[in-house]
């Protein structure tokens, strides 16, 4: 095999990123607030509520607490910029 044959790059081979890595900060908002109203939907147990609640009120918590982890950061990240 030549060196003409291999393809050189400097990639690692990694996958995209995870889903909401390029949300912003109106997608973290967003993701709050479904967060939110689908914790809301498993309390009034309405159609399309797992069977068992813990399921659906996971589910919730892990959508909920990615959208606060992304606004924070939103906000920290502005906040290290300084007045524009």
């Amino acid at each position: 095999m030549t060196d003409k044959d291999v393809e050189r790059t400097d990639e690692r081979g990694y996958g995209p990123g995870p889903w909401w890595a390029d949300l912003g900060t109106w997608g973290a908002v967003g993701l709050v607030l479904f967060g939110v109203l689908s914790a809301g939907w498993v309390f009034l147990r309405l159609p399309g509520t797992p069977e068992n609640l813990a399921t659906g009120y996971y589910q919730a918590a892990k959508v909920l607490a990615i959208g606060l982890v992304l606004a924070g950061s939103a906000l920290l990240g502005r906040r290290r910029q300084g007045p524009r």
